[in-house]
């Protein structure tokens, strides 16, 4: 009969990591990785199912001075207002 002690079972378990332990440690590595970008694309691809949310934040009210100001900015579609240095300074950047 015989005797099988437990440094004899694992001999080649141990063998085979000692052999290959760079690429089981890429492979958990990649794996985790893997793992973390497929969880982290799941939970941004979730909706919100949540509709009785309300915001803490009032909506507050905007000043007539500040709604004149608002309306007196040009729109992006139009032509930009011409720059206007300080005297007897010149624009490096226009030619």
């Amino acid at each position: 009969m015989k005797h099988f002690t437990l440094s004899s079972l694992f001999k080649p378990v141990i063998s085979l990591f000692r052999r290959y332990h760079i690429t089981i440690f890429i492979v958990f590595v990649v794996a985790g990785l893997g793992y973390a970008v497929f969880s982290f694309t799941n939970l941004l691809g979730e909706a919100s199912t949540d509709t009785t949310y309300t915001s803490p934040i009032s909506a507050g009210t905007i000043d007539q001075a500040t709604l004149d100001r608002i309306t007196a900015l040009h729109t992006s579609d139009g032509a930009a207002p011409a720059l206007a240095t300080p005297p007897g300074r010149i624009n490096p950047f226009s030619e």
